[in-house]
């Protein structure tokens, strides 16, 4: 048990764990919105024809039905408050009391004066992308 709790506890799979509900959660917002919007303008320009009730309107027979939609977001921010509070914050305080920041912010960095690339450690001297010389920042 103590091999399969550290597995799970590897920061990559959290984060990977994490990025697939985001994207399965978005995934659930787009599909709503195409079903519900984007598909009956389309079909109302073709004639065909579906109608509902509910908050929205109807346009050549096709309902453009933004209850569904407004619904599907109220969803997103719902579960993505849940994963959250619930996955988020306490993997980040367990990481926190084993010395690990996770879910934080950035490492301080800085910018190479020749090329202008970015994301440079501090204590580095010659850039990794132009390979020219950068100034230490005391």
């Amino acid at each position: 048990m103590k091999g399969f709790r550290n597995f799970l506890m590897q920061g990559e799979l959290i984060v990977i764990a994490v990025g697939l509900v985001v994207a399965l959660a978005f995934s659930t917002l787009i599909k709503a919105f195409t079903d519900n919007v984007i598909t009956p303008l389309i079909n109302s320009l073709a004639g065909g024809g579906r109608t509902g009730n509910g908050l929205g309107w109807t346009v050549n027979g096709q309902r453009i039905d933004l209850g569904a939609f407004i619904s599907a977001m109220v969803y997103f921010v719902v579960f993505m408050a849940v994963v959250y509070f619930v996955i988020v914050v306490p993997y980040r305080s367990y990481m926190q009391r084993r010395g690990t920041t996770v879910f934080g912010p950035p490492a301080p960095s800085k910018v190479c004066p020749s090329c202008l690339s970015g994301g440079l450690p501090l204590a580095a001297t010659t850039c990794r992308f132009c390979s020219s010389e950068v100034p230490l920042i005391a």
